[in-house]
């Protein structure tokens, strides 16, 4: 076998491609993976295979939280109705949310936007669900807003946009962000317990911040 991937049967090559494409996967960790596949019997391979066409089938966000959800016809999801609107948590992807949802820390409601303000990479914040969150607001229901976005240069960023537009348009909404016990650029995803329940618990006014 002469060395480069283009010695590799094709069908080895696309799953490498496709590993590669998603986040935190590199050309090294693909092939392991690609080559962890092969090794597989059929009916494992299968089991994968059903699993992903069945997350794309069958599961949507919701129009109202943009959190995941089966109900696809539904303006909201059984996940909104079961919590307090009145308090929304906003954090920047699904994962941050089931994290802060794990531990228990957060009765309210959740709100995901999908990404973070990054120009560098194009993402504007009308990329963001940024609209459905103000459609949230209109309602009347909110008295809190928590922004839990991530405390990078992208998460403080929307967070600082959020708190501009927010504040500008509903004086009567008390905004929030969390303590500073959170490490500068490290995602909510990789916080132990305790760092993000204190951050929750002693989170602070933004106006008294600024």
């Amino acid at each position: 076998m002469t060395s480069g991937n283009n010695s590799l049967p094709v069908e080895v090559q696309k799953l490498i491609i496709a590993f590669s494409t998603l986040p935190g996967i590199g050309p090294k960790t693909a092939q392991r993976l690609s080559y962890f596949v092969l090794s597989q019997n059929k009916e494992e391979t299968l089991k994968l295979s059903e699993a992903l066409i069945e997350v794309k089938e069958n599961l949507s966000f919701c129009k109202t939280c943009c959190f995941i959800t089966s109900d696809k016809n539904s303006e909201s999801c059984s996940y909104c109705y079961e919590k307090d609107s009145a308090q929304i948590c906003v954090v920047e992807n699904v994962i941050d949310a089931i994290t802060i949802e794990m531990s228990g820390i957060h009765k309210g409601s959740f709100h995901v936007l999908h990404g973070a303000i990054s120009p560098i990479n194009g993402i504007g914040p009308e990329k963001l669900k940024i609209e459905e969150l103000m459609k949230r607001i209109n309602r009347g229901e909110t008295k809190e807003i928590i922004l839990a976005t991530n405390p990078t240069l992208e998460g403080e960023a929307t967070g600082m946009y959020l708190n501009k537009i927010i504040s500008e348009n509903y004086n009567n909404i008390k905004l929030t962000k969390l303590a500073r016990g959170l490490a500068s650029g490290t995602d909510l995803e990789y916080s132990d317990f305790n760092t993000l329940s204190n951050a929750f618990q002693n989170r602070t006014s933004i106006d008294e911040t600024n």
